[in-house]
């Protein structure tokens, strides 16, 4: 497991020469538990998408010594082909690549690493159902349990809790308090505030720009709520702009 700071140096990020992302700078430190907050249309899940390399910044630079195999991602629910026919171990199984390689055999013990992980989740004997089966809680416990067997030393998250149950949700913010002890680095996309205060140390509030980036009980402050509800407000005025990814 491998883990470093991140430095974001005024990252702009655009869709069609609109920016989504506004010469955003800061500091992600190794070992930090993260929330990224901001109304939709905010360019969160663009940061995410940046800081992992999928989308190229406009201008500034994501500055850090990580491998592509050191970040585990999550994308959005709505981005997951479910329809494909592979069952739940073989899901899971794919968080193996970084030791297998894309066209390595599976050995036993990452069999025996993916039957543990599902237990972890709650999902034991659930091995040969088909992922387009289950429930979107019960699918969610699969992606999670995926990321516990890539053992990746930054996680991001891009909206992990967004329609499934409340004790899913539980057990899944769990697994997120472990990775946080263990000194992995976790950045995750989230719209419910309370649970922002309750579980993240620091937060990121973003409105196309940074309105605040520290301690969640100061980023989330009322002044700063009021002022990203208010950017938000513009964009919904201003004819014409394109609606980038969340």
């Amino acid at each position: 497991m491998s883990t470093a700071a991140i430095e974001l140096v005024d990252l702009t990020v655009a869709y069609e020469r609109h920016p989504a992302v506004h010469h955003v700078s800061g500091t992600i430190a190794a070992g930090s538990l993260i929330a990224i907050a901001g109304p939709n249309g905010a360019g969160k899940s663009s940061l995410l998408k940046a800081i992992i390399g999928e989308l190229r910044p406009t201008s500034g630079i994501v500055r850090h010594e990580l491998k592509r195999t050191d970040f585990g991602y999550l994308p959005q629910a709505a981005d997951i082909n479910r329809r494909f026919p592979i069952s739940v171990l073989d899901t899971v199984l794919l968080g193996s690549w970084r030791q297998t390689g894309a066209f390595g055999c599976v050995v036993p013990a990452a069999r025996n690493r993916a039957h543990k992980a599902l237990g972890v989740v709650g999902l034991e004997g659930f091995e040969g159902r088909s992922i387009g089966s289950l429930s979107a809680g019960q699918f969610q416990r699969v992606l999670f349990a995926r990321l516990l067997l890539q053992d990746a030393g930054v996680i991001l998250l891009d909206e992990p809790f967004t329609a499934i149950d409340a004790r899913t949700t539980r057990d899944l913010l769990d697994i997120v308090a472990r990775w946080h002890a263990e000194g992995r680095t976790v950045l995750a996309v989230l719209h419910d505030f309370e649970q922002i205060r309750a579980h993240f140390p620091q937060t990121l509030l973003l409105a196309r720009e940074t309105i605040g980036w520290g301690a969640t009980a100061d980023v989330m402050s009322p002044l700063n709520l009021g002022k990203a509800r208010a950017m938000a407000e513009r964009w919904d005025e201003s004819a014409g702009m394109c609606e980038p990814a969340a």
